[in-house]
């Protein structure tokens, strides 16, 4: 239990516009920090950040706080009408925002529990010295290297946390995939960057088992502040294009939120790219003195090549370069021949071969990833026809969805549109809009919105085509995933399992 005293001075070091009288405030009582309010009980400080996403002050009080039993609220700015709201008290609440012993009242104001208010410029910092307190050490004591961009954070990730362990490190990874510890899964984190509080739970769990860090640093994660205080002692930004306009508004918010990573950099330490509008856009809007340096993915041996096809694509190489380069800055020299570390990634560009029929899964759902993915299949693939089958995500960034759909018209020969996560849209309305930008399709694309029963018709369809005429079926955009998210419910779901399932109903070897 961390110590009142030492608790009570961390507050006082920290900058806030409101909160109680320190000296009423016992923390005694406080023993733990939250993010999750669905996690508190009457000894947790819940640290809620309030973000521009649309939501009232009421409805957030009422969805988040009003029902949860937090001892003390930490939060980044006023919400309006709370000391109005009426909730059960945890045991001891009094009005004047102290903790004391007593009896639990059915229902008092959330008022009636401390409320420190953060100044607009102090949540990093808040968080940072109240995880210090409950979570030591500081992160100073890991080698972390941060991977951003649109796509390729998890193979660019997963590639370097391969390298590394073939040259002795122990490698704690954090991703879409993901917790790993030296390759071995852990655990869901349900985050492409966890929050901050959830990563130095994490780093300090793990501070014994390992001391390398590689992470995928999301572009909500920058704007959130959910890295605050990491230094990197390596980075890259991967690429980018449009996605994720459903929160950040525009595409110039969303650079810029990416952008940040430059100001989470080490000393000395240079943001990677194999992006040349990525190299020349940061120059732009940095200055040209941008700790910026874009690198060029090098040649192959064919060696390579037959021992790990998937960097036959032009974008593997790409991450492939930049896990290599970083792995460099880790570990102090470059290390030898490091392609024979590499294995493939869960969901990216996951190859099942029967004879003259190749079906690919793979993660992609923007319309820059599927454009690249097509045009990797067509080179690496020249006399093969190509079959794709994907959707578009609902309560996500509609303006993607036609330009998604005239990606895979331009670089496919048929294509079968389905359902990937609908959430709470209607599957119809987002095919529809998907549907807007498939016009040129020739022919045009069959619409089946049933994932499964897609699938199934996919195929069906490679099974009535010549046997000696080769086939690429791509699978796109859940990649990994084993769930299909409607209605706030994830039901089990994997498109690998589909592709096995009927490649054993047809009695492919699908090796």
């Amino acid at each position: 239990m961390a110590e009142a005293s030492s608790l009570r001075a961390v507050f006082a070091a920290c900058r806030f516009t409101h909160a109680p009288a320190l000296d009423a405030l016992d923390t005694r009582r406080l023993t733990n920090i939250q993010w999750r309010a669905e996690r508190c009980t009457p000894s947790s400080i819940l640290c809620f950040q309030r973000l521009d996403d649309g939501r009232s002050d009421a409805e957030l009080i009422e969805r988040y706080l009003a029902h949860s039993h937090f001892g003390a609220l930490v939060i980044n700015r006023p919400l309006a009408g709370i000391r109005d709201a009426k909730a059960r008290a945890p045991e001891g609440a009094r009005r004047d925002g102290s903790l004391l012993a007593g009896s639990t009242r059915q229902a008092g104001p959330l008022a009636g529990r401390p409320i420190l208010v953060t100044a607009p410029d102090a949540w990093g910092e808040t968080l940072e010295r109240l995880c210090d307190h409950f979570y030591p050490p500081r992160p100073a004591a890991w080698r972390i290297a941060g991977v951003t961009g649109t796509n390729g954070k998890t193979t660019t990730v997963k590639y370097l946390e391969s390298i590394l362990r073939a040259a002795g490190r122990r490698v704690l990874g954090i991703g879409t995939l993901g917790l790993s510890l030296n390759g071995e899964p852990l655990a869901e984190t349900g985050f492409t960057s966890p929050p901050y509080i959830e990563l130095r739970r994490i780093l300090h769990r793990y501070q014994a088992e390992a001391d390398t860090l590689v992470m995928e640093v999301s572009s909500h994660a920058l704007h959130q502040g959910r890295v605050h205080g990491l230094r990197f002692a390596a980075a890259a930004w991967t690429n980018f294009s449009q996605d994720h306009l459903d929160y950040h508004g525009d595409e110039a918010s969303y650079f810029a939120a990416k952008a940040r990573i430059l100001d989470q950099l080490a000393d000395g330490v240079p943001l990677l790219t194999t992006s040349v509008e990525v190299e020349r856009r940061l120059r732009s809007e940095r200055g040209r003195g941008a700790p910026v340096t874009r690198i060029e993915a090098p040649p192959l041996p064919s060696e390579a090549l037959r021992a790990r096809p998937f960097l036959a694509l032009s974008y593997n190489r790409a991450n492939y370069a930049l896990a290599r380069a970083l792995a460099t800055r880790l570990l102090g020299i470059e290390p030898k021949a490091p392609w024979r570390a590499l294995q493939p990634v869960a969901g990216r560009f996951d190859c099942h071969v029967h004879r003259q029929r190749t079906i690919v899964i793979d993660f992609a759902h923007t319309p820059d990833a599927l454009a690249h993915l097509l045009d990797a299949i067509r080179e690496a693939f020249p006399r093969a026809r190509i079959l794709t089958l994907f959707g578009c995500g609902g309560d996500r960034d509609r303006a993607k969805r036609p330009l998604m759909g005239a990606a895979v018209c331009r670089g496919s020969d048929q294509a079968i549109l389905t359902s990937d996560n609908p959430r709470f849209e209607e599957p119809q309305a987002i095919a529809d809009d998907t549907l807007a930008g498939m016009a040129d399709c020739n022919p045009a694309p069959t619409v089946i919105l049933d994932r499964a029963e897609a699938i199934a018709a996919l195929f069906d369809r490679l099974a009535a085509r010549p046997d000696d005429e080769p086939w690429v079926a791509l699978i796109a955009g859940k990649g990994h995933e084993p769930y299909i998210d409607r209605h706030g419910v994830k039901h089990p779901y994997s498109d690998r399992e589909q592709v096995l399932r009927h490649c054993r109903r047809l009695g492919w070897t699908c090796g």
